[in-house]
């Protein structure tokens, strides 16, 4: 599996040439056991790559039209579980957090509060569906108009939940 630091530059060009949905990956996230080692060394892998993404599309004029997501999978404990080399995080429900840049995000802006162990969020909680809802809006869908069929129903991404999370658009 290559590194991003090769994907990004890849991705770039595709944004150049008009392709309008692209997914960078890095795997290898999970850092159940060894997290001293894992998380600076995946850390280390995206950071210059991403900022270097995001210099990119700014230079080129090209962020405020480029939607940019990072995240997870879903949330990560804030605490290592565990000794020694065996330290790792677990799974968290109750917390997750993304960022997204560019492409009509409101820049500079956090939004949402976890509690003071990272275990819990308590403010201006986001369900995935919003969070997709939101997606779907910057992307130019009405989430609520977008359905498909399966077994004589029509289905939506968000469900019959989500709700666009005004706060965080430009």
């Amino acid at each position: 599996m290559c590194r991003p630091g090769r994907r990004t530059p890849t991705a770039l060009r595709f944004a150049e040439a008009g392709v309008r949905f692209i997914q960078v990956n890095k795997s290898g996230w999970d850092h159940h056991g060894s997290i001293d080692k894992g998380l600076p060394k995946s850390c280390a892998q995206v950071d210059q790559p991403i900022a270097a993404l995001l210099s990119d599309l700014k230079m080129r004029g090209m962020l405020q039209d480029t939607l940019v997501l990072f995240g997870g999978e879903f949330g990560r404990t804030a605490t290592a579980e565990g000794e020694g080399e065996n330290a790792g995080r677990d799974h968290n429900a109750d917390a997750f957090t993304v960022w997204l840049a560019g492409g009509g995000v409101r820049s500079g802006y956090a939004h949402g509060m976890t509690d003071d162990h990272g275990a819990k969020a308590v403010q201006d909680r986001v369900h995935v569906h919003d969070l997709h809802a939101t997606l779907l809006h910057l992307m130019g869908l009405n989430h609520e108009k977008l359905t498909y069929r399966y077994a004589g129903r029509d289905f939506r991404l968000t469900d019959v939940y989500g709700n666009v999370v005004k706060e965080v658009l430009a």
